[in-house]
C-alpha cells in the first residue's frame, strides 16, 4: 500500500506528482495493467519464453 502525506505548503498538483512517481515506482501501475484482462497460463508462458529468447539474443549479440 502506498501513503502520502501531503507536505506543509504544498499544493495539490505538486501532490498529485509525487503520488502518481510513488505509484509507478512500487509497480502497482505495472499490475493493475496486466491483470485488466484475463491472461491464460499458457499465454504467461509463452511471454516468458519468447522474453527469454529475445534477451539470450542480446547477449549473443553482444
Amino acid at each position: 500500500m502506498v501513503k502520502l502525506v501531503v507536505r506543509e505548503r504544498e499544493s495539490i498538483q505538486e501532490a498529485v506528482r509525487r503520488f502518481r512517481k510513488l505509484i509507478e515506482r512500487s509497480g502497482i501501475k505495472k499490475e493493475m495493467r496486466r491483470r485488466e484482462y484475463y491472461e491464460k497460463p499458457s499465454e504467461t508462458k509463452r511471454r516468458a519464453r519468447l522474453r527469454a529468447e529475445r534477451r539470450s539474443r542480446r547477449v549473443v549479440l553482444a
